[in-house]
């Protein structure tokens, strides 16, 4: 299917969305981001393709929009909702469907209701569709054990851990994970907003309950960091003993004081890269992986995704919206 694109954002994930949206034969009609490095730039260099695309990177996101009249608006610039929330009204008004990496649009009822109901209404009115999606939340603590779930008739409780090797990620995830601090600084840092760590484990328990069909108490979320008991060295940082070399994080879905769902990230240099999904109940099934790559992954999400949000019911929604099925527990 060709559909007419405008990528918003092109950092690192951006960039791989641009690259997936052109092996799909999308047409590219416009590029937006703030950076004064990429501006007047040709999104194709920038982006790896080596070539050119004759797209112009533009800082007016307005301009673009309206100029390109994309059907879609791939998004993917932040990661908390009050934050890109203009941006995703500007494609709004213009009448493009949006589909945005943004964690917390996901389920974003849990931490902006007011500004959901906002959005609902106003896509609605502009007949729009706008979507948060990526691997996680989106797939792997989400989508796929709701999926593994068919084949389970009586579910009592649900597992899913995220294991991956940080070195093997780029500078701004190991950045934001904290690695190199000590634990205060990364106690302190990820207080004040200065790291981020991962974003979206209540939005995925939410997200994961609601396709099921879970109606849940209370959920909880909490990150830790890994401290290292040795010397670890990656691309970008050093590790010394003391130090934070990862992150362990968690949410967990509660009914009648029962923890039913619990999603994990175990994040740090020298992890295992892994995927695990435990369902207990009748009968019980654990399914592992060697690991999905995160960021190509969150791209072809997006990419994948982008053509079945244009016949979808304007507003706001989420996977469920889109996994066609739901499983009563």
């Amino acid at each position: 299917m060709s559909l007419r694109v405008v990528i918003y954002g092109v950092g690192p994930i951006g960039q791989l969305i641009t690259r997936a949206a052109y092996e799909k034969g999308f047409e590219i009609v416009g590029a937006i981001d703030i950076d004064p490095g990429k501006v007047g730039k040709d999104l194709g260099e920038v982006a790896g393709l080596g070539r050119a695309l004759g797209v112009k990177i533009e800082s007016d996101a307005d301009k673009v929009l309206r100029e390109g009249k994309p059907d879609v608006v791939l998004h993917s610039t932040g990661s908390f909702l009050d934050r890109v929330y203009p941006q995703l009204v500007k494609a709004i008004r213009v009448g493009s469907d949006v589909i945005s990496t943004c964690e917390t649009l996901a389920w974003p009822w849990y931490r902006y209701p007011e500004l959901a109901e906002l959005l609902d209404n106003y896509a609605r009115n502009n007949d729009v569709t706008i979507l948060g999606a990526g691997v996680n939340p989106g797939f792997v603590f989400d989508a796929l054990p709701s999926v593994l779930s068919t084949t389970i008739i009586r579910l009592d409780r649900l597992t899913v851990v995220r294991s991956l090797d940080a070195s093997k990620r780029r500078y701004s995830f190991q950045k934001k994970i904290g690695l190199g601090m000590s634990p205060e600084q990364f106690r302190e840092a990820l207080a004040r907003g200065e790291i981020t760590s991962h974003v979206g484990f209540a939005e995925s328990v939410l997200l994961t309950a609601s396709i099921m069909g879970l109606r849940l108490d209370k959920v909880e979320e909490d990150q830790e960091p890994v401290i290292a008991d040795a010397n670890y060295e990656t691309q970008y940082f050093r590790i010394s003993p003391g130090q934070v070399r990862g992150v362990i994080g968690h949410g967990s879905g509660f009914v009648n004081g029962k923890e039913v769902i619990r999603v994990e990230l175990r994040a740090c240099v020298g992890c295992e890269d892994y995927e695990e999904v435990r369902l207990e109940g009748e009968p019980s099934i654990t399914w592992r992986s060697t690991g999905t790559p995160g960021d190509p992954a969150t791209a072809a999400v997006i990419v994948n995704l982008a053509p079945r949000i244009i016949n979808e019911r304007p507003g706001l929604i989420t996977l469920k919206d889109l996994i066609n099925y739901a499983y009563t527990a």
